[in-house]
């Protein structure tokens, strides 16, 4: 290396020294960077890129290295780098991850797309529907001028924006999975190229085909309203797409951007978290979160882990314990070495479980779709034998008649009524359902609720409140409930513990006054002491008082008795003697039996599952009569109790409001958030019940099945009309009547088709929830 060059220690390239790039000075020692971008990453971390910490990290990724997969959540098998669409089925794929760094380029496009078509189709329909409603617009423009005003509004809509309909049409018809694309293929295409026939070659179409103005009807507004239907489905369904990805960046957002490591020269900064490897050593300090998974090496605190257990009182640690990443430090202070990093950490396991649940849920198959399926090829069928037909047996010029009978066949089989079937009744449920307080993020979450058998609940904010508040004081023989409360108040109010502050406002409530405490002194895991009116008072578990030499066995029978009852149960001395016992639980909602009942009667099966132990949770279940427990339940064991319903063949719904339900609600056939929850549990459910009210299921299911039947009967309106306008578009009244079918009568059925549609799906409106 010559005397003017340096090597950059983050990137390892050749640095020429005076050329002006950046340097910076750490404990004596001059380093030289190729650009600010190394000089800011050495900054924030000098240790990590001395160390060599930073060629682990890379070996370590290159051996992990899984690129940045696309998939097809209709079509899993399909997998490729970088976004594109699906080539079985047209849709667009999406990041394995569950998240994309990437902007959401189909949206976009399809948004811009949608602004054409809709920009297209308004001026249309006054063009082609004002005369029916008194407004003048042809007769001031003149017939011909107004067919070519619909040649330039129209083209731009059928040969630019409906581009993706088409080239996902012709994928279908390619691979043989008929669906709508190919039924807004056949039909736009044909009106498109019909009317462009009809408005520059007329001459081409007998004269009694013609309409009163002496010119051939044309579809041009038909194609374009259609093509701005669909693009307004699509945008909908890519946003709430879109939106699942939000829980899995809320799951990410729970884990620290940096963390305090120590370095082995006793050293202390905040260093990015990416930068953590296994064996640093990392100091908490309280309020913040637990960077990543490791063991407690020095300290202690409380954690609150309702991440992973989902509930609210924090666990104790001390040196030897493990800590959870993404779990909140409440109190005290304390020195961790990291044992797992990155990908290998439970919240990453989380992000991952959420993330494949989701994937693994296809969007809504359209019943329009399954039906579509067998209506492309006979609608195709229809209008080849009609073709054939009037081209061996019809009337002079023949081949015209044949095209014609072909082409109205393709058109009047176009899907404009079966576009609104099922987005109408959606829109519809979604605000009814908001009015009863469901949210319903997607069509799909209503169509599986529907079909749900087995309801799991979660315990801690769905059951019972998910607070814990004082629930029993008992005293030993010589001490008044009250003064025993008021000692362990005065006490408990220099503590930051969730308990602790169940008992002051306990005894607020009950209007006892409390005292000052001094010398207060806290034992991770195990209680509380202090001076109170020169009296010693101590407060804690069974430990803490063997420690102080308290005999406390005269309690023990009723300490036993409250705990199975589901509650945590704290032993109260006063100078060295046991005074009596305090005891804090989380009510069960008052609602909850109710609902309980409520849901029974639906038929389903009720399971509760829950991080809480299992005496608490048999008690809660036993209360409410619920049918099954899972208790001790972590994220995995939740989900893990989903998929093993679901092998048996069960529809299920889950129930939840934590961080720590956000896998099973993602892995449910519907995930049902509680709105008072965390907001990753929100992302991660299909339906949101915003007063937490477990009764609110019931009223989901409701307006499920009514909503899935109100969808069945707008398909039958829509497949109807045009299954009856096809044999007669095809020429079959031809013998009877002498004439083709009108092609405003055609134009009629359709509109009266998308009337019933609309009409039947604002019944929902009135549904009683």
């Amino acid at each position: 290396m010559g005397k003017g060059s340096a090597v950059d220690p983050v990137c390892g390239m050749t640095v020429q020294l005076g050329k002006g790039k950046p340097s910076l000075t750490y404990k004596g020692t001059d380093y030289h960077f190729c650009n600010p971008k190394c000089h800011d990453r050495f900054d924030a971390d000098p240790y990590f890129y001395l160390s060599g910490n930073n060629e682990k990290k890379k070996r370590a990724e290159a051996e992990n290295a899984a690129g940045n997969l696309f998939t097809c959540p209709m079509d899993p098998e399909v997998v490729q780098e970088g976004p594109g669409t699906c080539p079985v089925c047209g849709m667009a794929l999406e990041p394995m991850s569950g998240v994309s760094d990437e902007p959401n380029h189909e949206l976009i496009d399809f948004t811009r797309r949608l602004w054409v078509s809709a920009g297209a189709a308004i001026p249309l329909m006054i063009l082609t529907m004002g005369p029916m409603v008194g407004l003048p617009v042809r007769s001031l423009l003149g017939e011909q001028m107004a067919l070519y005003l619909e040649v330039l509004l129209a083209t731009p809509v059928v040969l630019w924006a409906g581009l993706p309909f088409f080239q996902r049409g012709w994928t279908s018809v390619k691979t043989g999975n008929y669906n709508m694309w190919t039924l807004i293929m056949l039909g736009v295409g044909a009106a498109y190229v019909y009317s462009m026939v009809a408005t520059f070659l007329p001459g081409l179409f007998p004269e009694d085909m013609r309409g009163m103005s002496g010119h051939m009807p044309v579809y041009f507004e038909a194609a374009v309203v259609i093509i701005a239907l669909v693009f307004v489905g699509q945008v909908l369904e890519l946003r709430a797409r879109e939106k699942t990805g939000d829980a899995i960046r809320a799951l990410m957002d729970l884990a620290p951007k940096t963390a305090r490591r120590i370095t082995p020269d006793g050293d202390e900064y905040d260093a990015p978290l990416d930068n953590i490897l296994a064996g640093d050593r990392l100091r908490v300090r309280p309020g913040e979160s637990v960077p990543v998974d490791g063991r407690v090496v020095e300290g202690g605190s409380a954690v609150d882990e309702s991440l992973i257990s989902g509930e609210p009182v924090p666990v104790e640690k001390t040196s030897g314990d493990k800590v959870t990443g993404g779990t909140l430090n409440k109190t005290g202070t304390f020195i961790m070495e990291a044992e797992h990093v990155g990908s290998e950490t439970m919240l990453a396991k989380i992000v991952d479980m959420v993330a494949s649940a989701q994937r693994s849920r296809a969007p809504i198959q359209a019943l329009a779709d399954r039906v579509a399926n067998y209506f492309v090829p006979a609608v195709v069928g229809v209008a080849a034998i009609a073709f054939c037909v009037w081209l061996i047996v019809g009337p002079s010029p023949s081949f015209v008649y044949a095209v014609v009978a072909a082409v109205s066949v393709l058109i009047i089989a176009c899907p404009c009524a079966l576009g609104l079937a099922t987005p109408m009744s959606i829109m519809t449920a979604t605000g009814r359902g908001a009015q009863a307080g469901v949210l319903i993020k997607d069509a799909e979450a209503l169509e599986r609720l529907a079909k749900v058998d087995t309801v799991i609940v979660d315990k801690t904010g769905t059951l019972t409140e998910g607070k814990p508040r004082l629930s029993e004081v008992a005293g030993s023989a010589g001490f008044e409930e009250n003064e025993i409360l008021r000692l362990a108040a005065s006490l408990e109010k220099g503590s930051e513990h969730p308990l602790a502050d169940a008992i002051v406002s306990g005894a607020s409530a009950r209007g006892v006054e409390t005292a000052e405490c001094r010398n207060f002194q806290a034992v991770t895991g195990k209680g509380v002491s202090g001076t109170v009116e020169s009296r010693t008072v101590a407060l804690g578990n069974g430990a803490f008082m063997r420690d102080l030499g308290v005999d406390a066995a005269s309690l023990a029978d009723r300490s036993e008795s409250l705990q199975e009852e589901g509650k945590t149960v704290m032993i109260v001395s006063v100078d060295g003697t046991a005074a009596g016992l305090i005891a804090v639980a989380d009510p069960i909602k008052s609602e909850a039996k109710a609902a309980v009942e409520m849901l029974h009667q639906s038929g389903l099966r009720v399971i509760m599952a829950t991080g809480d132990t299992e005496r608490t949770a048999k008690a809660v279940a036993a209360e409410l009569a619920i049918d099954d427990v899972l208790a001790g339940a972590l994220p995995e064991d939740k989900r893990d109790l989903v998929q093993k319903l679901q092998g048996e063949g069960r529809k299920v719904a889950m129930a939840g409001d934590g961080i720590n339900d956000a896998p099973a609600l993602a892995a449910a056939d519907v995930g049902i958030a509680m709105g008072t929850g965390a907001d990753v549990a929100v992302e991660s459910a299909g339906i949101t019940l915003l007063k937490g009210d477990l009764a609110g299921i019931a009223k989901a299911r409701t307006l499920a099945e009514a909503t899935l039947a109100n969808i069945r009967q707008n398909l039958f309106f829509a497949f109807v009309y045009n299954s009856a306008g096809v044999p007669v578009a095809a020429g079959i009244l031809y013998p009877l009547f002498g004439a083709l079918l009108s092609p405003m009568l055609a134009a009629a059925a359709m509109s009266l088709s998308s009337v019933s549609v609309i009409s039947n799906a604002l019944r929902l409106r009135r549904l009683k929830l």
